[in-house]
């Protein structure tokens, strides 16, 4: 989420934020859940920023836990400072003024734990704004795993579990900071109470469930003497009985909300936390929380109306008159965006000085230089052209130059974002962890951090074969793999197997089509560097087709209609690492959506200076969910206008908040969703390992609803409801690709639904 949904989503937390740098963008991912008490459940993962305290804007009594899980800063505030490290946690309160300093991509969980006043008093009997969580002690520990456990899971927990969590963390919280006042040299009378309190507090926690709980026993095992541990309590601006009996409620309150106790009786949930009369819990509950014990009960396991599918007589109906400043997005672009003709025209040609294999990095040197408005035709090859050298690549200069490779070595070494030194699995440069070769990066001046970059599609035609034997042909390949959908649920043997499909594209003008010349199934094969490949587990191998066996006739009498475009369309990442070509992210990349195709533009939001445009993954024709693996991988051409919108001039326009791949075509907006929208980030340091085991469609199908109820909202002027009835009734969810990794399901919105709308 870009700056105004992150801002907001901070302001729940009881925080506020600003950017490391003028250069820098303040954005960040976020999931957030309430329990239903009101404590607040945050994971956040951002960018180099400043996250800070509410201080006197905070509008209620709250304290505040934070664990750090990705990272590193400091915690500050004005007499005392704290390096933050992974794992580190820390419990503040939300009315101090505090700041949190990250100067790297973070993650964290941040729980607010309102109806924390006494725990707030108890805080701020020290000289100090911010307390550590020992992880050196076992209790400590554990409350740290507790919540950095919470925050992974958070979307997955029912309203029940966070009630749970809520109680859990309410009653560790102060007996895991006793080891940090333990610790410190400071030898004043303040410091030795505290001590003292929390010990007290801890033993009050453990004999909750007894009903001859007295100030006499938890003194005498504390070691302290009655009338101290009054002093304390009154110190803290309450009593001993007090304190007593709110945590007595507080865990009645929990039991209550408890679907799984629903079968205890009132009485008996009282009597287990040691009131020893029902009338007189009845009583204090309903001071305490405004409501008695039954209505709490009922409010919490009411059924939901909106599970309900019959239609409520009291139902009213939403309103559906026209928003009337909305208007198509094509046309604000068109008005701004006018081609200009002084425009200059540039050619990229595909050649080992112009390509990065399997990998993008923010660093790459530039090889062309463009302005915003500019064209360029970018050559885009096919890392399976080695699948069948004769028809893809020989007497191809480009090609031949990019997929040269004999016993001396690669013209291109490097082919993914893994070791160069091939020390994991010993395939090769790059070890194929990315396997995309791509044309770029381009600079386009006017970008920067914050921008919006509209690569606009004008056309895209075939690579024909330079082979004399194939001359003015065109040919594609279709690998169905071992990381295909299919792989493990194959009828026939030998199972599991691999297989390559050799098609030729056909394009008279009026009839485009491809068909199947022949197949073969895939054997190991032997690389010019005496590497074997029993799999398809490194790209560019060439495959030598004295080892094969070729089935022709296969499809026979079918004709697939083809469906040019580029599975690769990326700026670069901001991240400072070599980033895996495979799995798609907010820069876009491998997003392998059919209709980014000619006619259609693609709006990327720019991380870094001069964007770095990349193109590559060339297709001639790909069914929605790419199942097997892989398109019809084919060389192409696309001619492109780099059309720079400024963030500054983007003010309430739909664009000004994007912060992810948006796709439009004359006829449909198409929104796509991803399983981690911003998995670099989300996932943490391990991200380009865990986005393969974490990924699934049902993540992706939330993101693409989110997305596309946002964008019917902010572009077009709808309600919230109004926008849901439209994304249930006229927009088509479908699955993009399930091959890649961070899977991917896209929503149409077709324009013609809102043409009247939009006048």
């Amino acid at each position: 989420m870009r700056a105004r949904a992150w801002s907001a989503v901070l302001a729940h937390l009881r925080l506020t934020a600003c950017s490391a740098g003028p250069a820098a963008r303040l954005l960040g991912f976020a999931t957030v859940r309430d329990s239903p008490s009101g404590a607040r459940f945050g994971h956040l993962r951002g960018g180099a920023q400043t996250l800070m305290s509410l201080g006197d804007q905070a509008r209620d009594s709250a304290m505040i836990v934070f664990v750090c899980h990705h990272g590193s800063g400091r915690v500050t505030t004005s007499e005392r400072g704290e390096a933050i490290a992974v794992g580190d946690g820390f419990v503040m309160d939300a009315h101090s003024d505090w700041r949190i300093d990250f100067d790297e991509d973070f993650a964290a969980t941040v729980v607010v734990l309102g109806d924390a006043g006494f725990a707030r008093r108890v805080l701020n009997t020290r000289r100090s704004d911010f307390h550590c969580i020992s992880r050196s002690a076992a209790l400590g520990a554990i409350a740290t795993e507790l919540v950095r456990s919470a925050g992974e899971r958070l979307e997955a927990l029912e309203s029940g579990d966070l009630g749970q969590l809520e109680a859990a963390l309410t009653g560790m919280m102060l007996p895991a900071l006793a080891h940090e006042t333990e610790d410190v040299t400071e030898s004043t009378s303040t410091s030795v109470q505290l001590a003292h309190l929390r010990r007290v507090c801890q033993l009050i926690d453990s004999h909750l469930t007894e009903a001859d709980l007295d100030l006499a026993r938890i003194a005498h095992e504390a070691r302290l003497s009655p009338r101290y541990v009054q002093r304390l309590f009154a110190g803290a601006g309450t009593t001993f009985g007090a304190h007593v009996r709110k945590r007595r409620l507080y865990r009645c309150r929990n039991d209550l909300r408890d679907p799984a106790l629903s079968h205890f009786a009132i009485g008996e949930l009282c009597f287990r936390w040691g009131f020893g009369d029902a009338a007189n819990f009845t009583r204090a509950f309903v001071r305490e929380f405004g409501c008695t014990p039954s209505a709490c009960r009922a409010l919490a396991q009411a059924p939901e109306p909106v599970r309900l599918r019959g239609r409520p007589d009291s139902a009213g109906v939403p309103s559906l008159s026209a928003h009337p400043g909305a208007t198509t997005l094509r046309r604000e672009i068109d008005a701004q965006y006018r081609d200009d003709v002084g425009a200059a025209h540039h050619y990229l040609h595909a050649t080992s000085e112009t390509v990065h294999w399997g990998y993008f990095n923010r660093f790459l040197e530039p090889v062309a230089r463009v302005r915003s408005g500019d064209r360029i035709t970018i050559e885009a090859l096919t890392q399976h052209a080695t699948d069948d050298v004769e028809r893809m690549v020989r007497d191809d200069p480009g090609a031949e130059s990019v997929f040269r490779w004999d016993a001396g070595g690669k013209a291109v070494e490097r082919r993914g974002a893994g070791p160069l030194d091939a020390s994991i699995f010993g395939r090769g440069a790059g070890e194929g962890f990315g396997v995309h070769v791509c044309t770029g990066p381009v600079y386009v001046e006017e970008a920067e951090p914050g921008d919006v970059l509209e690569v606009r599609i004008v056309d895209i035609r075939q690579r024909p074969s330079r082979n004399p034997e194939y001359a003015g042909r065109s040919f594609g390949s279709n690998a169905a793999t071992w990381w295909g959908y299919h792989y493990h649920d194959l009828l026939t043997e030998p199972r599991p197997r691999e297989v390559v499909t050799i098609y030729e594209l056909h394009a008279t003008g009026y009839d485009n089509f491809a068909r199947a010349v022949y197949s073969f199934r895939w054997t190991p094969q032997t690389d010019p560097s005496g590497v074997r490949h029993d799999t398809i587990d490194y790209p560019g191998v060439p495959v030598d087709h004295a080892t094969i066996h070729k089935c022709h006739g296969v499809l026979d009498g079918v004709r697939i209609p083809l469906r040019p475009h580029f599975g690769v369309l990326a700026v670069a990442p901001r991240q400072e690492v070599d980033v895996d070509s495979i799995p798609p992210g907010c820069f876009g990349g491998n997003l392998d959506n059919w209709r980014a195709a000619p006619g259609a533009s693609l709006f990327l939001p720019v991380g870094v200076p001069g964007a770095l445009f990349s193109v590559g993954d060339p297709h001639a024709s790909q069914g929605d969910s790419e199942l097997c693996g892989t398109a019809i991988e084919c060389s192409l051409t696309g001619d492109f206008d780099l059309i720079v919108h400024k963030a500054s001039a983007l003010d309430d326009h739909f664009l000004a908040e994007l912060d992810h791949p948006f796709l439009e075509t004359p006829d449909e907006w198409v929104i796509q969703g991803l399983s981690h929208p911003n998995h670099l980030v989300e996932l943490g340091p391990a991200a380009q390992t865990e986005v393969y085991k974490r990924a699934s469609l049902d993540l992706a199908m939330r993101d693409a609803f989110r997305k596309t109820r946002r964008f019917l909202m902010t572009a077009h002027g709808l309600s919230e409801d109004e926008a849901i009835s439209l994304l249930s009734v006229g927009v088509d969810f479908g699955v993009t690709q399930v091959v890649n990794g961070n899977l991917g399901v896209h929503a149409i919105v077709r324009k013609s639904m809102l043409r009247e709308r939009e006048g």
